[in-house]
């Protein structure tokens, strides 16, 4: 029978702790991109070259398109060469965990691009045992289909998910409750599971939680919030506000609410809402690299996210393009923590 991180001992930390480096993917996929991948391709190199100002960076490269990443990254980023079908590294790259005592693996869901929204996932879904295979690290396999995106923990014992991913149809037709529960508490090493009904309406990804609500100290979280009441989000968010106001995290404490407004809703071209939040951000070992999408509330979110990791500098860099596709920051990144 194969043992399971947390029998091994092993948790999923914070992401506000130390970090070895972070990993992110070079845009490679024409298809999915279309006429914004040259914008894409420089968004990314930013980002990637803001962080590694702060802390390694390692870029996911496909071989054929390692010259063009080259002259773009410079030579603060590491290029590893991969096989890779899109540009999601929190998706499809692994949730690393450690056991405090400087031991460090990763847990890989079963990944079927959300919900079957593509068909052209294979090499994305070998990523995460392939790249814990490169690195000599521990693989642990959850028998679940997920995205790391649709996770987020306090490194204390409580993770929060939504309902809309984990009981997708698409995603695990025949698991309870209960058992999704017992999943995420032996691979991610957790005792509470705080789950919201639903995230962005128009999320392509089914409304996955790291746009509307994360942890940013031990029981402090900040959750996105609509501003206007004909934002389609108005409903969703507030009652998701009400349900977290009455929860306590795994060691009983309340959860102090910082609110984060959400830019003004914007439609893409093919009549979805845009999945626009600045909760989408890169907590960084130096920095917190902040989305901004041309609009109005830009800089005062950037200083909300500050007010809430004083110690680091914020960074905010135009993701404007890579919005059209539903992501952003958060969603371009996985940090490895330190042993």
């Amino acid at each position: 029978m194969n043992r399971t991180a947390a029998e091994d001992g092993f948790f999923m930390p914070a992401d506000w702790g130390p970090h070895e480096r972070c990993w992110m993917v070079w845009p490679c996929n024409p298809g999915a991109w279309g006429e914004g991948m040259d914008q894409a391709c420089l968004a990314t190199a930013a980002l990637a070259r803001a962080i590694a100002k702060y802390e390694p960076v390692n870029m996911l490269v496909p071989e054929e398109l390692i010259p063009i990443a080259r002259l773009q990254l410079g030579s603060l980023v590491t290029i590893w060469e991969a096989e890779v079908d899109d540009s999601w590294s929190r998706d499809i790259a692994p949730n690393f965990l450690i056991d405090g005592d400087g031991g460090v693996a990763g847990a890989v869901f079963d990944f079927n691009a959300w919900g079957n929204k593509r068909h052209d996932y294979f090499k994305d879904a070998k990523l995460g045992q392939w790249l814990l295979n490169e690195l000599d690290l521990p693989c642990y396999q959850v028998p679940m289909t997920l995205e790391g995106g649709s996770v987020h923990v306090d490194g204390s014992g409580t993770l929060i998910t939504t309902e809309s991913v984990a009981f997708n149809s698409d995603r695990n037709p025949t698991l309870d409750k209960r058992q999704i529960e017992e999943r995420l508490a032996m691979y991610f090493g957790v005792r509470k599971v705080i789950w919201l009904p639903d995230g962005l309406v128009g999320d392509k990804a089914d409304g996955q939680v790291n746009k509307i609500a994360r942890f940013v100290a031990p029981g402090r979280m900040m959750c996105a919030v609509a501003s206007h009441r004909s934002d389609p989000n108005h409903a969703n968010l507030a009652d998701n506000l009400a349900r977290l106001g009455d929860e306590r995290d795994a060691l009983g404490r309340p959860l102090e609410l910082l609110e984060l407004p959400l830019p003004s809703p914007l439609q893409h071209q093919d009549g979805h809402l845009l999945t626009r939040s600045y909760l989408d951000f890169y907590l960084g070992t130096g920095a917190v690299y902040v989305p901004a999408f041309d609009d109005a509330t830009d800089e005062s979110a950037a200083r909300l996210i500050g007010d809430a990791f004083p110690e680091r500098e914020v960074v905010q860099l135009d993701m404007a393009e890579i919005a059209q596709r539903g992501g952003a920051i958060h969603c371009m990144t996985q940090q490895q923590p330190k042993a």
